[in-house]
């Protein structure tokens, strides 16, 4: 009896508790004229940069950034359809990187009472070194994963020896026309965060989900 050929699809993921938070803040404002909105949108990022400027100097935040001011004009409609007056905007886009989760709760609930300051976003993520051993134990036991599954189907056949073929990430095992090119074998999910306030009532709770990790690989065994 010539060896059957088998191929199977491997996947395991992980689920792990984030090690950091980048929030990102932008400080806004408008006005008539550009002149006075200036001194407007740099009055009110300067206690926010000054923050943060303490903040990095007693190593409470891991690192923090911000881009120069964003300015454009619009000229809206009045409910009659006339054009009105020019209206001017500003904008400074902060970004903050936390380890402290606790810390990061209580800069957020501050800092967004502010005057002109919307917390856009909070990014929960890995650090790279726990990110990159992470997927090196998924994609590990993906491959086992697709090693027990072809060794399944040999067995139900009455086949006792599985030898391997060819093992690849998704879409990279001898050209599969059902492949999607756009999955990699390897995601970094989504996370989101849950704005809920605090047991005391005094601030943010932002509630991290965990990170997952994932890993998939196609592969190709000959049974006898």
């Amino acid at each position: 009896m010539s060896d059957v050929v088998i191929s199977v699809r491997g996947e395991h993921e992980a689920r792990i508790p984030p090690e950091l938070a980048t929030a990102r803040i932008s400080v806004r404002a408008e006005g008539p004229e550009r002149g006075p909105l200036v001194e407007k949108i740099t009055s009110l990022t300067k206690p926010v940069r000054n923050d943060l400027e303490a903040r990095d100097a007693n190593d409470t935040i891991i690192e923090w950034s911000s881009q120069r001011v964003s300015m454009w004009s619009d000229r809206p409609w009045s409910g009659d359809g006339q054009r009105l007056a020019p209206v001017h905007y500003a904008s400074v886009d902060f970004s903050v990187v936390f380890s402290d989760f606790a810390a990061l709760s209580w800069w957020a609930t501050g800092v967004i009472e502010r005057e002109g300051v919307e917390l856009r976003t909070i990014d929960w993520r890995l650090t790279p070194q726990m990110h990159a051993a992470t997927e090196k134990v998924v994609a590990s036991a993906a491959v086992r994963h697709a090693v027990d599954r072809a060794t399944a189907y040999a067995e139900a056949v009455g086949l006792t020896t599985v030898r391997p073929v060819e093992i690849a990430d998704v879409g990279l095992l001898t050209r599969n026309v059902d492949a999607d090119p756009a999955q990699g074998d390897r995601r970094l999910m989504a996370t989101s965060f849950d704005g809920a306030p605090m047991a005391d009532g005094q601030g943010l709770s932002l509630q991290p989900v965990d990170i997952v990790v994932s890993a998939t690989v196609e592969a190709r065994f000959s049974a006898s």
